[in-house]
Formats: structure tokens, C-alpha cells, sequence
């Protein structure tokens, strides 16, 4: 929609505008200015719409994983296009199912980073397929935006096109060990996934206890598959810990826990964000209610904090029936990062505009969840706390 003067600036062509008729259009201008950046453009999107990629799981063993996220950037995206985009032009979210499987992700990576029209690639997901990917999007220098996996290998030196988001798994594990030092805990067992991931969370534990002075930790590892879960969960109860620190992800959770609560019902677990999805907290029913995760993005369900209520409207209008969450809620946070640094390239940005953009988020305030762009090898956000889960598997602060 063109530009409409207000109804009292009646000029003609040759005339100058009245006293009233400039109040008019100050506060036409002032009202302008209150607007969020992103609605900042035309009232109508006009543009050709900014096309970005995304390889993600919507289907496969962590399907839940990946439309959650894929619908919670949606939902921003959707806010920001019907207010007309950044600079009038909306931005167009490609998505390539990769069921969670290398090959594929690398496949939709490829079709991708083929297509012209692609700007960035966006949140793509899972540590695999983000190790796979990350060759040729260094090779490229294509922007990869918010890659979903808290791992250190896309935390990498000088790879100014890589922007991480999320809270890595070291930090989440050194929050657990913070909160755990802080109530007194002293006898702590660590359970791990005997792979890269597990081995972080492991590390960073065990280093922050050292420091710390704790006690050192009765240790147990798991095998991929779960074949070693059960003997895990025995030797960890046979030690009397005050706490466990889960650094487990799928099918290994799932037996361990259920292994250990059977043998030790009253003691804390703390897993971290990758465990807390809704349909591992369902698989473990009653054995879930207690645990402690810690969490990369605010609680969902708060609207007092001023994203959470964002979220919630966006999520609203979206009309999924898909219940909202953690992992919906970081995937329109990314999305709404995304298009602040969209904004701050300017109009008609090139990609290495829109890397610098990035690089230029310094303690910006998104309601209640900061970026601090700093490194490539440290993620923008370091935001991490811890919830329980109570009673028919709903998060509690």
C-alpha cells in the first residue's frame, strides 16, 4: 500500500503544508519509528521473497526434534512476512527433509548450495550432519546460520560464515555441576554416551568439578546402541550418588534411566536439552518426573518473559497442532535473530554483508534473551537453566 498522508495535510502541489498538517506527519514518522526493526518496511511485501535452505528431521527417529524446530521458525517467519517483511521483502524458508541421515543432509546440502537463489542456510540439524556439512560450507563461505547442535565442532576458529546460537554442551554440563556445587552436593556420578557428544559433556563436568575441588565422580559409559545401559545404571547405583549427570541422547536415556530408577528411585538425574523432547519424557512416563534438564531457551509457557509472549502469538497463528516447546521456541528465536541480522545488512544485502551483520550482535536484547556475538568459536548465546520435570511430563522452573 503507497504512503497516505494523513487526513489533515491537505497541501497541493505548489503550496507549503500547514502548521497542523506537520504535527500530522511527525507523528505519522514518530509512530513509524516505535515499529519493531523487522516491521520496519512497505505495508505490503512486494519484493522478490529472500530464499534461505534448511536440511532438517522431519521424519525418522527424531522427527519430533526437527518439525518442532522447523514450525517454530515458521511461526516467525510467518509474523515477520505479514509485516512486510525486512525492507518489504519476505523471506521464503526452504526445508529438505533428511530423516536424520548423513547422506541425505549432505544431498540437501548439495541441491542447496546449487540453487543461486539460496541465500544462507538456516538451522540445520543434528551434530552428524552438521560435521558432514561443514567441508563445503567452510569451502563456500555461505552463510550457516544457527546450526542446531550444542557440539564443538561447529564452534570453529575463524569461520566467520558459521554463526552458532545455541548453548554448547560443555556449558550445559557446566551448569549442572555449578547447581550442584551450589546445594551442596558432593557424592556425583557421570553416565556417558561413549561417542563425541557424551565425551564432551563428560569433559567439561569432570574439569569444573576438578576446579571446584568436588569429589571425583563415579563414571560410566554407553555404547550407542544400549547394550551396556542396564550394566551403566548398576554400577552407578552401587556407588550411592547424591546425583547423576546424564550425558545421554536417545535409546541409551531411555534404558538407562529406567535401568537406574529401579534401583535407585529417589535420586536426582540431570540430563541435558537434547533429552528433555516431549516424546522421550513420554517413553520414560513416570520415570521422567523429577529429572532436572537444562535448557538452551527460556520455558515456553512463561509469558512474562517478553519472547516467550512473542512466541506464543506467533505459535497461535501459525494454527499448528503441535504443542509448543523448547525446541520450538529456540527455532523462532534463531529465525527472529536471523532477521535482525537481515535488517542490519541493509537493503538488498550480499551474503558477506549479512556475515558481518551477524558479527555486529552484541548484547542485543531479544526480550529477555541475549546475543552476544563475540567468536566463531563461541556461540552468540550462553544462556542455560535448569527445569524439572513434574508430573504428566510438563517443565517447571
Amino acid at each position: 500500500m503507497p504512503f497516505q498522508r494523513p487526513p489533515s495535510y491537505r497541501s497541493t502541489e505548489h503550496s507549503l503544508p500547514s502548521q497542523q498538517a506537520l504535527v500530522s506527519r511527525r507523528r505519522v514518522l514518530t509512530a513509524g519509528a516505535a515499529l519493531p526493526l523487522w516491521a520496519a518496511g512497505r505495508a505490503i511485501a512486494q519484493d522478490a521473497p529472500l530464499r534461505i535452505g534448511q536440511s532438517i528431521a522431519l521424519t525418522g527417529p527424531l522427527a519430533d526434534l526437527g518439525t518442532a524446530m522447523h514450525l517454530g521458525a515458521k511461526a516467525a517467519f510467518a509474523a515477520l512476512n505479514a509485516r512486510a517483511g525486512v525492507y518489504g521483502r519476505p523471506i521464503e524458508l526452504v526445508t529438505l527433509d533428511d530423516a536424520y541421515e548423513v547422506p541425505k543432509a549432505v544431498a540437501n546440502v548439495d541441491r542447496l548450495m546449487a540453487d543461486k537463489d539460496i541465500f544462507a542456510l538456516f538451522n540445520c540439524m543434528g551434530t552428524p550432519m552438521i560435521a558432514a556439512m561443514l567441508p563445503k560450507v567452510l569451502d563456500s563461505g555461505l552463510p550457516f546460520f544457527a546450526p542446531f547442535t550444542g557440539a564443538l565442532v561447529s564452534r570453529v576458529p575463524n569461520a566467520r560464515n558459521v554463526f552458532n546460537i545455541r548453548a554448547s554442551y560443555p556449558d550445559e554440563a557446566e551448569k549442572i555441576v555449578q547447581h550442584l556445587d551450589t546445594i551442596g552436593t558432593r557424592r556425583i556420578g557421570i553416565v556417558y554416551q561413549n561417542n563425541a557428544f557424551g565425551k564432551e559433556v563428560f569433559t567439561a563436568a569432570q574439569q569444573l568439578m576438578a576446579r571446584l575441588k568436588l569429589p571425583e565422580a563415579t563414571t560410566a559409559t554407553v555404547e550407542s546402541d544400549a547394550s551396556d545401559a542396564a550394566a551403566a545404571a548398576s554400577r552407578l547405583a552401587s556407588a550411592d550418588p547424591e546425583a547423576v549427570i546424564v550425558g545421554l541422547a536417545g535409546k541409551p536415556t531411555l534404558d538407562f534411566v529406567r535401568a537406574f530408577r529401579a534401583q535407585r528411585r529417589g535420586v536426582t538425574l540431570y540430563a541435558l536439552s537434547v533429552m528433555g523432547t516431549q516424546a522421550t519424557v513420554k517413553a520414560l512416563g513416570a520415570d521422567a518426573t523429577g529429572m532436572a534438564i537444562s535448557q538452551v531457551v527460556p520455558l515456553p509457557t512463561n509469558a512474562v518473559t517478553p519472547v516467550v509472549r512473542e512466541f506464543q502469538q506467533a505459535w497461535k497463528a501459525l494454527g499448528t497442532n503441535v504443542e509448543a516447546s523448547h525446541l520450538a521456541l529456540e527455532g523462532y528465536i534463531n529465525a527472529r535473530v536471523f532477521a535482525e541480522a537481515l535488517q542490519r545488512a541493509g537493503r538488498n544485502p550480499s551474503r558477506s554483508a549479512f556475515i558481518d551483520a551477524t558479527w555486529s550482535l552484541r548484547k542485543w536484547d531479544l526480550g529477555g534473551f541475549e546475543i552476544q556475538a563475540t567468536t566463531p568459536e563461541r556461540n552468540a548465546s550462553r544462556f542455560v537453566e535448569l527445569t524439572l520435570v513434574g508430573r504428566e511430563g510438563r517443565f517447571l522452573r
